[in-house]
């Protein structure tokens, strides 16, 4: 007799893995699926209009409470020349 298997759509089987997910874990899952569903609405999201060298990292779906680590953190006599260059290579926010 063949086995029998049960048929179940994605979305089962993605319920059936959350429930036992750690929560960190879901937290990035969640943050994925809301970068995928708002670059399957606006495929022009994930576009740059600043050239990327060669070796420098993309890093995607940080979220600014990422950034809180870094806050106050800035060393060196340089803090205007950077955010200068911030300005110059920033590109229009889309909402």
């Amino acid at each position: 007799m063949p086995p029998t298997y049960v048929m179940t759509t994605i979305k089962e089987r993605l319920l059936i893995a959350i429930e036992s997910t750690p929560e960190p874990i879901l937290e990035q899952i969640l943050d994925y699926l809301e970068y995928l569903k708002t670059r399957a609405t606006n495929p022009a999201t994930g576009t740059s209009k600043v050239p990327i060298q060669d070796g420098e990292p993309i890093l995607r779906g940080a979220k600014a409470k990422d950034l809180l680590k870094f806050a106050g953190t800035w060393q060196g006599e340089d803090f205007e020349e950077c955010l200068q260059l911030v300005y110059d290579t920033r590109s229009q926010a889309e909402f």
